[in-house]
């Protein structure tokens, strides 16, 4: 569908890719481009903000950012684009993602980031695919295709349980 990168997929560590892979791989099935980079909220502040400037200017139209524990990625990236930001909390720390959770979750008015559950990849890649459905070829068809093969595994589920 899209080979130029509509979607930046950011982590604030490397630690964190077996979490966000899960949904990589549904936006390679859908076949929307991602650009997947590791860069943190306090730690590399500037290239953070150097990079979403970039990307947005290069056609990327939704940015998903996972991050544990402080979980600032989120927000930090959305302070610099009005573009939709989708926050993935990482299970990490003490909390156990509670605390990633929250600090996600938790903007100011006028800043907003929409929030998956902690470790939610699959839906952070399904939401960015349904903001994107109507700016890419098919993937409206695609992502109606998707649910009712979804439907299908839970009637076929249903009408086979004890055999």
């Amino acid at each position: 569908m899209s080979e130029k990168a509509i979607v930046a997929i950011m982590m604030g560590s490397q630690n964190d890719y077996d979490k966000v892979e899960p949904g990589i791989k549904i936006l390679k099935d859908f076949g929307v481009a991602a650009e997947v980079r590791v860069l943190s909220a306090h730690r590399t502040p500037d290239q953070t903000k150097e990079f979403v400037l970039g990307a947005e200017k290069d056609g990327v139209k939704v940015f998903i950012c996972a991050a544990g524990m402080a979980a600032h990625l989120a927000g930090v990236v959305a302070s610099h684009t009005t573009r939709p930001v989708i926050g993935l909390p990482i299970a990490s720390g003490a909390l156990n993602g509670i605390d990633s959770l929250y600090s996600t979750v938790m903007m100011p008015p006028g800043i907003p980031v929409a929030t998956v559950a902690v470790n939610g990849a699959q839906n952070a890649a399904y939401l960015a695919l349904e903001i994107l459905q109507d700016q890419v070829e098919g993937l409206s068809d695609h992502l109606k295709n998707d649910r009712k093969k979804m439907a299908e595994k839970v009637l076929w589920a249903d009408k086979n349980l004890g055999k």
